[in-house]
């Protein structure tokens, strides 16, 4: 009996950096080790900055909106949250009108350690070594390109349900 892998020829091998998960892989793993050199500091972790930064920026949310603005599931932003509140950072409360909603807000800790962290964006803008145009036009473009995998993935989830 013939087996399907005798009877066909594979393609040839993916070259590695040729890919572009690695090359956005790659890139991410660079950028995120230089946060975490600026970010030892604070006594924070990058992900528990990205927490800060939609506090920072939009106010007292929820923790269901929170993991939809950073694309993190509740089991993984749970203790995330727990940390920044042991930290002293943000609070969680739940919500009086509806028990199983958890809001978070910045304590004044918290809100004070924006200044810390503002010049963040220059150093990493410094790391990069692009110019600040260029490097909004790379933000705008693999924000581009993760809309359109999500976008086509689910399409293709609702083709298979």
């Amino acid at each position: 009996m013939t087996t399907a892998a005798e009877t066909t020829t594979p393609g040839p091998a993916p070259v590695l950096d040729e890919q572009i998960c690695f090359a956005l892989y790659n890139a991410s793993r660079a950028v995120t080790a230089r946060y975490r050199d600026l970010l030892a500091p604070l006594g924070l972790t990058y992900p528990q900055y990205l927490v800060l930064l939609v506090l920072w920026q939009g106010g007292p949310t929820t923790v269901s909106e929170l993991g939809h603005q950073l694309q993190l599931e509740s089991g993984t932003l749970s203790p995330l949250l727990k940390r920044l509140e042991a930290h002293g950072l943000v609070t969680r409360t739940r919500s009086a009108a509806d028990e199983r909603t958890v809001d978070v807000a910045l304590t004044d800790a918290g809100v004070a350690l924006r200044e810390q962290a503002a010049g963040f964006a220059d150093q990493i803008c410094g790391a990069t070594g692009l110019e600040l145009t260029d490097l909004q036009t790379l933000r705008a473009d693999i924000a581009a390109l993760a809309a359109a995998v999500r976008a086509n993935t689910a399409a293709l989830t609702d083709q298979h349900l």
